[in-house]
């Protein structure tokens, strides 16, 4: 007996199903990531906000590992290399480029903390039209049976256009929980971008307090 392959709303269901797992996989990944983010950089910044200059800054970021002491970390660098540098920057310019570093660094953490979202987002988009076109196909397949048969009453016609119409719902059910998930994450987005944003500005504060001229260990 040959291998029957799977009808064209059958592979649609099979594909909404596996959706669906990628949906909840990324929802708990991305969930964890946070959960596991606030709380580190929390910690950061309770120790980032007593120090009173960059020697107790670059201690705690030893401390914890979240993105806020990555940046920190990363601007650190910068200041001790332009301070050993042989090149003659002055205050201004040394200023401006760990600016530029803590930016750049910024955008890289911004980067891998919006991995994920783009798949809640396209699932949350796509998945009621696949559902809608198993739902249309299987719709035609029933009338076409039912013209074949050349009948039209109501046991026949309910069962098929029954089925089919599950097309659709498994659909939505799919693509709700990507789209409030999508909406969720997307709000810790913007509030850990504005935390960075706010720890930029505490950083550069405490640049200008400590000197550009003060000695890192």
């Amino acid at each position: 007996m040959l291998f029957q392959l799977p009808s064209i709303i059958d592979s649609v269901l099979i594909l909404l199903a596996l959706m669906s797992i990628v949906v909840w996989g990324v929802v708990i990944h991305k969930w964890v990531s946070f959960y596991q983010l606030n709380k580190r950089n929390h910690l950061f910044l309770e120790e980032f906000n007593q120090a009173e200059d960059l020697q107790h800054v670059r201690a705690n970021t030893k401390l914890t590992d979240g993105s806020l002491a990555r940046i920190c970390q990363a601007g650190l660098d910068e200041w001790k290399r332009l301070r050993l540098s042989v090149n003659a920057f002055n205050h201004d310019d040394r200023k401006e480029l760990v600016t530029a570093v803590l930016k750049q660094q910024a955008h890289i953490e911004q980067s891998h903390t919006e991995k994920g979202l783009a798949i809640l987002a396209s699932i949350g988009s796509t998945a009621p039209f696949i559902g809608l076109f198993g739902t249309v196909w299987g719709i035609m397949h029933a009338l076409k049976d039912i013209s074949s048969k050349g009948s039209a009453g109501l046991d026949v016609v309910a069962g098929p256009i029954g089925e089919a119409l599950i097309a659709t719902g498994i659909g939505i059910a799919t693509a709700v929980p990507a789209v409030l998930a999508y909406n969720y994450f997307l709000r810790q987005l913007k509030s850990s971008n504005a935390q960075i944003e706010n720890f930029g500005i505490a950083f550069h504060y405490l640049i200008v307090k400590s000197g550009m001229g003060a000695k890192l260990p």
